[in-house]
C-alpha cells in the first residue's frame, strides 16, 4: 500500500502538470487548492526538488514548478523516492537486490519467479504512466 506522502506527492505533482509552461505555484495554493496539508506538502517538495523534477522561485510570483516535461516524469520515480524498491522481495530487486535466504538455488525457485513477474509489470506499468498521462485521462 503506498503511504500519505506517496499519494500527496503523486496529486501535487499532477496539478503542477496541468500547470506546466504557466510558471510557478505558490505553496500556499498548491496545499489549499488539492487538500494537502502545507508543512507536510512543503517536505514532499522539497525532496522531489531534490530529485531535479521540480524547480521553484522565490518572491511574489514564486513557488514551484516541474524542470521536465510532463512527459518526462513517471510514477517509478517517485514510488521508488518515497516507498523504495518496487520489488515485494529483495532477491527480485532491480536497486536493492540481496540473495534470498529462503531458498538454495533462486534460478529453481517459483517463488521467485512469480515476483520477479509481479516486479517487472509493476515496474512497466509505473513507468509508463507519466504525469503526461495523467493529466490527459483525467477530468
Amino acid at each position: 500500500m503506498l503511504s500519505k506522502k506517496t499519494r500527496y506527492a503523486m496529486v501535487a505533482l499532477t496539478r503542477l502538470a496541468r500547470d506546466y509552461g504557466h510558471g510557478a505555484i505558490l505553496i500556499s495554493d498548491l496545499a489549499k487548492s488539492e487538500k494537502i496539508p502545507q508543512r507536510f506538502l512543503e517536505n514532499i517538495l522539497l525532496e522531489i526538488k531534490k530529485m531535479g523534477i521540480l524547480g521553484s522561485k522565490r518572491g511574489k510570483s514564486g513557488g514551484y514548478f516541474l524542470l521536465r516535461h510532463p512527459k518526462d516524469v513517471n510514477l517509478a520515480e517517485i514510488v521508488r523516492q518515497f516507498e523504495g524498491p518496487i520489488a515485494l522481495l529483495s532477491c527480485v530487486s532491480e536497486k536493492a537486490y540481496q540473495s534470498c535466504e529462503f531458498c538454495k538455488d533462486e534460478t529453481v525457485c517459483n517463488i521467485r519467479k512469480v515476483f520477479k513477474e509481479i516486479r517487472d509489470t509493476t515496474f512497466e506499468k509505473l513507468e509508463s504512466a507519466t504525469l503526461e498521462f495523467l493529466i490527459s485521462n483525467s477530468s
